[in-house]
């Protein structure tokens, strides 16, 4: 009898042990022996104890390799040579040069390790390629695209570590370095001198933003940290950065000779590390703000009148705005080659993500079982007990009655963020997401309303030519051309929609967010709707961003907004809101909300959420409560 061949043990991930190395360096260079460093599809983030890679493929190329070891280069040095309190203290209000401060001190990092190990240099070099490469700035033409904080970043690294400003950057830079140089003098020489030092180089950036008109001068010496605040965090940092510098060229050395083996048209994409630097700087700073940055309470209001900050809230021109079907923004045959993108992508999430689906559906489905009434007096004749009648005839017939079902006449919006944060993965799982629950609801009988919100230009669009034009009046408002996207109405069938959704992958769309107002488009959708039980779900990634409007406003004009509508939402309105954070903390605006950090979560939250407010009570009830 012949014996059955043995099964083939499974092969062991190649890229297993470059992993260990690669967390083995980051921690060395960190000074953390306890971080927590693992790979992930979704972005890159690093936070105080936790560093997330972007996800290498099975069998990575050697340029694969040098990207991710340049984001464990990045993120290392930034734990190790950057002080949180310090940077925090020095940095501007003003969102437009709190960008270019961040992405001065965080080339300021990366510029210490390029000069202390050389091979950090070219790792850092091809990240820095492959996340200029993913936010399309190859083809920037136009100065108002080209962002200032990026361009200088990348003319830093290359005046202090010799880095080459990568080939996808060349022209975001080519548009501003004529007048950078001319406008800054020798104040970019000036950071070159205190390099190892973060206060004297982060009053040097100061210098700088000062120069490019990004704050004023009586600006230029606020927020003046202590004397102790940087100095001995520094040296402390650069003898533990120095004394690990051979540990971690050896360690990176091996880990590239384990990794480099690559099977023809097998190779894959890294993971999206688009937005990598501002991660960081958000992520590391974490704890301290959540002491010192934690916001107010919303305002509350009285009775039936408007919230105390509502009528603050002021809008310049709404004369470009648009609310548009996903249809009209996209030719026909483009939007049937993005939405075939999008079915590539749910190939291998499907499976995961239907069994959420098929989940919720049968939770569902069970709330709306028949259910009777029985041993009553009148109503619907029930048959089964007819054998009582016969043997004891002076038993009285019996009937029953259909219980009224609690499920019933429902709709869900799902408003989804499409601000260029989310561009990615973010973006690629919230449209399959919609298009699973969009799909799943439908045959439960409840319909399904999806919607997208962003503008229509980087930095203000027409909207802010015309407040130019009208000689720049203080406090203007909301400067800025808003889009409200319409992608499935709730009357219209899934089949009828489903290539809409593809448009959430076209290059170019995802722009800038305006929470507040596309939560009141979508509340005021919704309330327009007959069904007794609306649901609005928000996907989201962070904070309201329009550059425009909060360079010429109080900086928290856009996120006090976003806290009075939602206050409003959710003490006055019958309609149940939910929201879902990616990668950002949304609970501090929403009181029901979960934040998820790898956007690979989004389908298990949004059907879990939706399941317990289904199971909830009926929203009028509980309102009446509140009240």
């Amino acid at each position: 009898m012949a014996t059955p061949p043995r099964p083939k043990a499974n092969k062991p991930d190649p890229t297993l042990v470059f992993k260990s190395a690669v967390g083995a360096t980051v921690r060395t260079i960190a000074g953390k022996p306890e971080l927590e460093v693992s790979f992930t599809a979704d972005r890159a983030i690093l936070t105080s104890d936790k560093a997330r890679l972007a996800a290498l493929p099975r069998l990575p190329t050697t340029r694969d390799i040098a990207i991710a070891r340049g984001q464990g280069d990045a993120m290392a040095m930034r734990l190790a040579s950057h002080d949180p309190a310090c940077h925090r203290k020095m940095a501007p209000q003003d969102p437009d040069a709190r960008a270019v401060f961040d992405a001065l001190e965080q080339a300021r990092v990366e510029s210490l390790g390029a000069k202390r190990m050389a091979g950090m240099g070219a790792n850092l070099a091809e990240m820095l390629e492959d996340r200029l490469f993913r936010a399309n700035y190859a083809n920037v033409t136009e100065l108002d695209d080209a962002p200032l904080a990026e361009a200088l970043g990348l003319m830093l690294r290359e005046k202090l570590a010799g880095i080459d400003v990568p080939p996808s950057g060349r022209e975001i830079v080519n548009l501003w370095r004529e007048e950078v140089e001319t406008r800054t003098g020798t104040s970019l020489d000036a950071l070159a001198q205190h390099l190892d030092n973060q206060t004297e180089f982060s009053r040097a950036a100061r210098t700088i933003l000062r120069d490019l008109d990004l704050i004023s001068d009586a600006e230029l010496d606020q927020q003046e940290p202590d004397e102790s605040d940087g100095g001995d965090a520094d040296a402390q940092n650069n003898q533990a950065v120095n004394g690990d510098e051979d540990q971690q060229e050896g360690e990176s050395d091996g880990a590239e000779m384990e990794g480099t083996e690559e099977a023809p048209g097998e190779h894959e994409e890294a993971g999206d590390v688009e937005g990598m630097e501002a991660d960081m700087a958000e992520g590391d700073e974490e704890a301290a703000q959540a002491s010192e940055d934690t916001p107010a309470p919303p305002p509350q209001g009285d009775g039936e009148h408007r919230l105390s900050n509502e009528p603050t809230y002021k809008i310049f021109t709404n004369k470009f705005d648009e609310i548009v079907s996903a249809a009209e923004l996209c030719p026909t045959e483009e939007l049937d080659q993005l939405r075939q993108l999008l079915d590539k992508q749910l190939e291998h999430l499907a499976g995961a993500v239907a069994r959420l689906a098929n989940k919720l559906q049968r939770r569902l489905m069970a709330q709306q079982n028949r259910g009777w009434d029985f041993d009553l007096e009148e109503g619907i004749l029930d048959t089964a007990r007819l054998t009582r009648v016969v043997t004891d005839p002076l038993q009285a017939l019996s009937f029953k009655e259909e219980r009224d079902t609690e499920f019933r006449d429902t709709v869900v919006t799902l408003l989804i963020d499409n601000s260029g944060s989310m561009r990615g993965r973010p973006i690629t799982i919230a449209a399959i997401c919609g298009d699973i629950l969009a799909r799943t609801l439908e045959r439960c009988g409840v319909k399904v309303e999806i919607l997208g919100f962003t503008t229509r230009a980087w930095k203000g669009g027409k909207s802010r030519e015309a407040w130019l034009d009208a000689g720049r009046p203080p406090n203007p408002g909301r400067v800025n051309d808003i889009r409200h996207i319409i992608y499935k109405s709730a009357d219209e069938p899934w089949r009828h929609a489903k290539r809409n959704l593809g448009l959430m992958m076209r290059e170019g769309l995802l722009k800038e967010n305006i929470d507040g107002e596309a939560l009141q488009w979508a509340h005021k959708r919704l309330l327009g709707r007959p069904e007794n039980r609306r649901i609005m779900m928000v996907i989201s990634d962070g904070a309201p961003v329009d550059d425009s409007t909060q360079s010429v406003n109080p900086g928290n004009y856009l996120e006090a907004h976003l806290r009075s509508v939602i206050e409003e939402i959710e003490t006055r309105s019958p309609i149940q809101l939910v929201a879902i954070g990616i990668g950002h903390d949304v609970t501090r605006y929403y009181r029901r909300a979960v934040t998820i950090l790898d956007a690979d979560e989004l389908a298990g939250a949004m059907t879990d959420n939706l399941a317990a407010l289904f199971d909830e009570e009926a929203p009028g009830e509980a309102r009446r409560r509140w009240r």
